[in-house]
């Protein structure tokens, strides 16, 4: 016999009572089945539970087991039906889904799982270069979560208002052609690096400052850095006019490469936020799945980057809720 969490609810209401008597009447049973079920639960655990007197029933010291894994489950399941009729109730009653983002696969990976998840609840999406723009949205209401990414241990904005959790932290690699000399190095000490022009997306945060300093740091300042859209700045390293900085998610690109960074100097942490009074706050724990999903697919796309997390357990998609 499998151990039923209605086998557990009569463990316990039978320690409550201190007599299968009591037991039977506080459960809606004869007294005689009640005891019946107790020796097929006593059976199927090994032992008894409950030493018998003239006094009643007392737990044996299996019973005792028993019993603190019951306090301990019994309320942890009662938790997660009502956070369950919570949530559906959340979705069922939300006119639509609307994400914000940067530009980026991860954004596409979130909608993708909501569309799938909750095929009834519309999901529009806004994309922006600018976390602080997408942050104030959320904050005002205007967009259900936004999907950003922070440079390093960066504070996101808007901490003081929003909740964010970390969905994966990568290191930044760099894209060059396939054709480039270096493009078949496994990894790439940025020195190397210092005769080139640079390519990379705009964006408000402190990225463009940790760059400069790492150049820095190798040694020199970079000639140039074109900021533009995301397809340009493929195409720009594609034909080998410059190289570019890039998430260590990036998809395989014909023509392209792209490889880790000697000593990770740069690093990425991808978060989702939203705002802890909204209505979509209680589908918070599962967009942030969603987004961890997607971010693990996309991990999983670069075989680069799986080859690089073996040995750099730190980076990845992150495997619990944190706090930032």
């Amino acid at each position: 016999m499998d151990l039923e969490l209605r086998h557990l609810k009569t463990i316990r209401a039978i320690a409550e009572e201190g007599s299968l008597t009591r037991a039977a009447t506080a459960l809606g049973l004869a007294q005689p089945a009640l005891s019946a079920q107790l020796k097929r639960i006593e059976r199927s655990l090994g032992g008894p539970l409950f030493d018998r007197g003239r006094h009643g029933v007392r737990p044996t010291a299996l019973g005792e087991l028993v019993l603190d894994r019951a306090r301990v489950l019994l309320p942890g399941v009662l938790e997660l039906q009502r956070d369950a009729v919570r949530f559906a109730r959340a979705w069922g009653g939300m006119p639509r889904f609307r994400l914000g983002g940067t530009h980026g696969p991860l954004l596409g990976g979130l909608i993708d799982r909501v569309a799938t998840a909750h095929p009834a609840t519309p999901v529009t999406a806004y994309t922006a270069w600018s976390v602080r723009e997408l942050a104030g949205m959320v904050a005002e209401g205007r967009l259900d979560f936004a999907l950003i990414g922070v440079c390093g241990d960066s504070r996101p904005p808007q901490t003081e208002r929003l909740v964010w959790q970390t969905v994966g932290t990568d290191p930044v690699f760099v894209m060059l052609a396939a054709a480039h000399p270096l493009a078949e190095r496994r990894r790439i000490d940025l020195r190397d690096l210092a005769g080139e022009h640079w390519t990379d997306v705009p964006g408000d945060g402190c990225f463009g400052d940790c760059f400069a300093a790492a150049c820095v740091r190798a040694g020199f300042t970079p000639a140039s850095v074109y900021e533009t859209d995301s397809a340009s700045c493929v195409h720009l390293a594609q034909v080998g006019r410059a190289v570019g900085l890039c998430r260590a998610t990036f998809p395989p690109t014909p023509g392209l490469a792209t490889r880790p960074l000697a000593g990770h100097p740069l690093s990425w942490r991808h978060l989702i936020g939203w705002h802890p009074e909204s209505p979509a706050a209680v589908t918070a724990s599962a967009a942030t799945g969603y987004a961890r999903a997607a971010h693990a697919e996309a991990a999983r796309r670069s075989r680069s980057y799986r080859e690089w997390l073996q040995a750099h357990p730190d980076f990845g998609t992150a495997p619990a809720p944190v706090a930032v």
